[in-house]
């Protein structure tokens, strides 16, 4: 086995507990897509080319409320802001990679195959082929996302509420968020988030998630300079 297709099995193994709480939450997004109105392709493509979990709940959300495109737009615009943050953050390992490389890995960026790249690539620093260890958690996520779509759909609304299939959300977030507070900088960010996003939690739009997302990056980026 080469060098790439280890590397590239190394992101698997580290993606697959993630995977975990995924399934279930892709279940859950293909049978609220067609309760929203969307029929079953455009519930797998929206899957398939969006392939952002928040957005495609937000916008399953808002199609049910019947609002205005524009309305949509620039609500996943706003949500999948923190992707510019994740990019930043990576960019240093994947510099020198050629643009139809990070067009893949741009696409398959996600919150789950963000966490463990960054925490290896802060481990190993810059690496020659470090980029098949994040297209390995990205393609795993994506197909495990387009599968459990798939049954959400097929199942629809034979799923019983008495699942209760969305706690496996905040676990998997948990699971991501635990491992990277290293520091009292980081704890510091997460804590304040947490503050806000309950505090903020009854504003529109989910509006909170944002400017829990602000403060945390505020509190978060002061400290470091401060301890720097």
């Amino acid at each position: 086995m080469n060098e790439q297709i280890k590397t590239f099995w190394a992101g698997v193994k580290a993606e697959f507990p993630l995977l975990v709480g995924v399934f279930p939450f892709g279940m859950i997004y293909g049978a609220l897509a067609l309760n929203a109105g969307l029929d079953k392709p455009a519930a797998q493509m929206m899957s398939s080319i969006v392939f952002a979990g928040s957005s495609q709940f937000v916008t399953t959300q808002l199609m049910h409320e019947a609002a205005p495109g524009f309305v949509i737009i620039l609500t996943i615009a706003v949500v999948n802001l923190r992707h510019m943050l994740y990019s930043a953050s990576l960019a240093p390992y994947l510099a020198s990679l050629s643009t139809r490389w990070k067009m893949l890995l741009s696409y398959l960026l996600t919150d789950e195959a963000y966490a463990p790249s960054i925490i290896k690539y802060e481990k190993d620093g810059i690496q020659p082929l470090s980029h098949w260890f994040l297209f390995g958690a990205g393609f795993a996520l994506w197909f495990i996302w387009q599968i459990s779509t798939a049954l959400g759909i097929f199942l629809g609304t034979a799923i019983p509420e008495s699942w209760s299939l969305d706690f496996a959300l905040p676990l998997t977030f948990i699971a991501m968020v635990v491992p990277v507070l290293k520091n009292r900088p980081a704890i510091a960010a997460a804590f304040s988030a947490g503050v806000v996003a309950l505090v903020a939690y009854p504003l529109p739009y989910r509006l909170g998630i944002i400017l829990a997302a602000l403060v945390g990056i505020v509190v978060g980026t002061l400290l470091e300079r401060k301890s720097d």
